[in-house]
């Protein structure tokens, strides 16, 4: 039987970071940043006014008060996007937010401290040399990180790139993950169930992990419990990797264990509960995690192998980190087998069983209130109340 971290550091042998693409900013929300991103452009390119009013020398308004005014002549007017101007000495001259500092000057009063005149100003109070003024480059210049790589882009960073002058990035692709529940008994959520037939939840339940983890996840429909159809589904598909479900124990119908094991998949057993059975290899040189069929073996199956092999293909080192809680409620676990119970938070960031059944693998529904997994090692017998379990998410 082979160890969970042995068999989990055997499959990311099968995968490796893809080549990064160059995207628009537009299109790179949510993505990893492949290379560090520098600015293009200082920003602000510019000097320019943080506020409405009128740029000037501060040493021309020195003396002003709201009893004795400074009045000045109005030398001109500069609106944002417009271009620089020039201030005489002892003139003013009316800018709004965001425009060019004209030349000459070294302060904005705002339109507030003023009566706001249009050819003569009145200003009602003094101002420091660069009181509301942006000086370019303040926020970053020319060649400063602004991203590094390995960060995810959000809403907030590509703005500032944006504002950085640049206007594409390079990211690490998103992985295309093949997703196939394989089981002549499962027919799709809401058709009637036949004599021993279930709902299919496994590939509903793939696909949206696949999404979560940061890849794009391809469902093929479904075939019959043969081997040679489950290996035309196969044939035709071109994707990063491959992940099944179902058909990898030692029945007689285990049909993704009949069809692949002499094509380049080793079939194993792992010592976890659930999740014992699981088949690592390549298909035409694609890598392939083949999972149990049980709903919630799938579950911890994605979160302590194929999730790291998405990661690898994203060009991630590690998953979220490590974190512990301590037990509200107890239960049992399996003998010599390193156990995943799905569990809840309770009050005070605690956790307890999610479901009445233990880590029974067939318990989906349940997994409804499981908010993690607590990772048991294979020496414990049982889980007492107060002791400090180890969490595992299997979402980012």
């Amino acid at each position: 039987m082979r160890e969970l971290d042995d068999h989990a550091a055997h499959a990311l042998t099968l995968v490796s970071p893809l080549a990064p693409v160059t995207v628009p900013i537009s299109a790179a929300l949510g993505a990893l940043v492949a290379d560090d991103c520098l600015a293009r452009t200082a920003s602000p390119p510019f000097d320019n006014s943080a506020m409405d009013g009128y740029a000037l020398r501060a040493a021309d308004v020195a003396g002003a008060s709201e009893g004795a005014p400074v009045t000045l002549p109005v030398a001109g007017e500069t609106a944002a996007g417009a271009a620089h101007g020039r201030v005489p000495p002892g003139t003013a001259w009316r800018i709004m937010t965001g425009a060019p500092l004209p030349a000459g000057a070294d302060a904005v009063v705002q339109v507030e401290a003023t009566d706001g005149g249009v050819d003569a100003v009145a200003v009602r109070s003094p101002v420091e040399a660069g009181r509301h003024v942006r000086l370019a480059g303040e926020d970053c210049r020319e060649g400063d990180l602004v991203v590094p790589a390995g960060a995810r882009l959000t809403a907030v960073r590509l703005a500032a790139l944006a504002a950085a002058g640049v206007a594409e990035v390079s990211v690490a692709p998103r992985p295309r993950v093949a997703v196939l529940a394989t089981g002549d008994e499962l027919v799709a959520p809401g058709e009637a169930l036949g004599p021993g037939q279930i709902h299919d939840s496994n590939a509903t339940l793939l696909a949206g992990l696949v999404a979560e983890a940061g890849a794009d996840a391809v469902v093929l429909e479904r075939v019959r419990d043969e081997p040679s159809a489950l290996l035309a589904r196969l044939d035709d598909v071109h994707v990063d990797l491959i992940v099944t479900t179902g058909g990898v124990s030692v029945g007689a119908y285990d049909v993704v264990k009949a069809a692949l094991a002499d094509r380049g998949v080793d079939f194993v057993t792992v010592a976890m509960q659930p999740g014992k059975p699981q088949g690592l290899g390549s298909v035409d040189g694609t890598p392939i995690a083949c999972l149990p069929g049980n709903p919630v073996s799938v579950l911890v199956s994605f979160a302590t192998i194929v999730a790291p092999m998405i990661r690898r293909l994203r060009g991630v080192d590690r998953g979220s980190p490590a974190q512990a809680s301590v037990v509200a409620e107890g239960w049992r676990t399996p003998p010599g087998r390193r156990q995943f119970m799905p569990v809840r938070f309770v009050s005070g960031g605690e956790v307890a069983p999610a479901t009445a059944g233990g880590s029974g693998s067939h318990l989906v529904a349940s997994l409804a209130v499981a908010d993690a997994l607590a990772d048991i090692p294979a020496a414990v017998s049982e889980v007492v109340a107060g002791d400090t379990v180890r969490i595992v998410r299997w979402s980012p």
